[in-house]
C-alpha cells in the first residue's frame, strides 16, 4: 500500500516531521484499509489536540495547572520504593521542590540501575548488587568494645556479613590499614584489633578512634547505603539509596545506555542538559503522577524547557529564572522588591513592558490573547 501517497493528502495539515514519522509506523505494523485511515484520523486529532491559539498565556496556565493541584498533595515526605526491605525515597510536595528548586544537594537521592542482558538473573543481579552498596565497617561486626587494659579497640567480625559481601578477614583488615591513620589493625582469630600508634592515648582518644573505624568504607561504592534487587516483568533491576551514577556506570554488568539517577544536577555532570531535561521532566512529572493527581505533562516539558533552555540547570526562583527577567517590574513583583528597584534605578535600567507581569502592575493591556494585536478599523467613506 502506498502510505506516503495517503498521508500526502494531508498537505498542510500536519507537519512534515509528524508525517515522516505517520510512515514509519504505518509501514512497521503492515497496516490496511481501515486500519490506516483510523490512525491517520487519530494523528490529526491528538495533532490538533496538542496545539495552542497565537498569543495564548501557556506560561501562565502551566504554572496554575501545576500548583493548584500541587496544593492537594500529601506532606508525606518518604515513600517505600522496591521491595518490603525498601529504599525510602523523598515523595509529595518536598520531592517536587526539590526538582523545580534545582536544589544542589537532594535529601534522598536514588538511583535505578538496569543490567546487561546477561545479567538477568537474581543471582547475578545480586552479586552486583553487593559490589554497589557501600560497605562499611559498622556492617561486618556484631559487637565494638574498648580494652582499657591493653588500651585497643576490639571487634568481633560477623561471619554472615562478612560471606554476605564477598569478602574474607585478610581483605577487611587490608580495607581498614588503607590511607593515612592513627592506628594499626590486626587480627586476632575472629576480633579486629585497633591499636593506637600514639603510646599516650586516652579514653576519650580510643572513643574517637572506634567512632572513626566503625565509619570506615570497606567495600562497594561511597555514598550508596542501600541496593534491593527487584524484578519486573522479568527484568531484573537494582534500586539504590544514594547516588554515584559515574562510578556505577563502570561496574561490570551494568547497562550505561539505561541507568539514571534521580538527580538533575548529576545527569548534567555525566550525560549533559539534555538528559538533566529529562530528569526534570521524568521526576516532577512523577511525582505529581504518584500522588492520583491528572496534570497535563506538557505542563511540566515547558518548566523543563525553562530550566534548561540556557545550557545550563537553573532554578525557578529568585536566584534563576526570575531573578533574571529582563523586566525590572516583573522582577521586583516576585521578591525582594526594594534591591530589584535600588539596583535598576543605579544601572540606569529601562522596562520595556514586554511581558504579563509588568503590564498588569501599571494597569495596562497586557500582550496575552488578543491584547497582542492592534486592531484598525477603517470604514468605507460614503460617496
Amino acid at each position: 500500500m502506498n502510505y506516503e501517497k495517503k498521508v500526502n493528502k494531508l498537505e498542510g495539515k500536519l507537519p512534515e516531521r509528524v508525517k515522516n514519522r505517520l510512515i514509519e509506523k504505518m509501514e512497521e505494523e503492515e497496516l490496511k484499509g481501515q486500519e490506516a485511515d483510523e490512525l491517520i484520523e487519530n494523528t490529526k486529532k491528538e495533532y490538533k489536540r496538542c496545539r495552542f491559539e497565537a498569543g495564548e498565556a501557556i506560561g501562565v496556565i502551566a504554572a496554575q495547572s501545576i500548583s493548584e493541584p500541587a496544593t492537594q498533595m500529601t506532606m508525606r515526605t518518604y515513600h517505600v520504593a522496591g521491595s518490603a526491605q525498601g529504599v525510602e525515597i523523598t515523595q509529595g510536595l518536598p520531592r517536587l521542590i526539590e526538582v523545580v528548586d534545582a536544589r544542589k544537594t537532594i535529601k534522598t537521592p536514588s538511583m535505578d540501575v538496569y543490567l546487561e542482558e546477561e545479567y538477568q538473573n537474581e543471582e547475578e543481579a545480586r552479586n552486583v548488587a553487593n559490589e554497589i552498596r557501600e560497605t562499611k565497617l559498622v556492617d561486618i561486626i556484631t559487637e565494638d568494645r574498648i580494652d582499657l587494659l591493653n588500651l585497643v579497640v576490639e571487634f568481633d567480625i560477623d561471619k554472615e556479613a562478612l560471606k554476605g559481601v564477598n569478602m574474607d578477614k585478610e581483605e577487611a583488615i587490608g580495607s581498614l590499614n588503607k590511607g593515612r591513620r592513627k592506628y594499626e589493625a590486626e587480627l586476632d582469630g575472629n576480633v579486629i584489633k585497633i591499636v593506637p600508634k600514639d603510646d599516650d592515648v586516652s579514653v576519650r582518644d580510643l572513643q574517637k578512634i572506634k567512632n572513626k573505624v566503625m565509619d570506615k568504607h570497606m567495600k562497594g561504592i561511597k555514598g550508596i547505603s542501600q541496593a534491593v534487587v527487584t524484578e519486573t516483568q522479568g527484568m531484573w533491576t537494582i534500586q539504590t539509596l544514594g547516588t554515584n551514577l559515574k562510578k556505577v556506570l563502570k561496574v561490570e554488568g551494568v547497562n550505561p545506555k539505561k541507568t539514571v539517577s534521580s538527580d538533575p544536577r548529576e545527569m548534567e555532570k555525566v550525560f549533559g542538559i539534555e538528559a538533566c531535561r529529562n530528569t526534570v521532566l521524568k521526576e516532577g512529572h512523577k511525582t505529581i503522577k504518584d500522588q492520583g493527581l491528572d496534570v497535563d505533562i506538557r505542563h511540566m516539558m515547558l518548566v523543563a524547557d525553562t530550566m534548561t533552555v540556557d545550557g545550563e540547570l537553573k532554578a525557578i526562583g529568585r536566584y534563576g529564572i526570575a531573578g533574571e527577567k529582563g523586566s525590572v517590574l516583573a522582577r521586583a513583583s516576585f521578591e525582594v522588591t526594594v534591591r530589584h528597584l535600588t539596583d535598576a534605578a543605579i544601572e540606569g535600567e529601562v522596562d520595556d513592558l514586554n511581558s504579563t507581569v509588568e503590564n498588569v502592575i501599571i494597569n495596562q493591556t497586557v500582550p496575552v490573547g488578543t491584547g497582542m494585536y492592534d486592531v484598525v478599523y477603517k470604514p468605507e467613506r460614503s460617496e
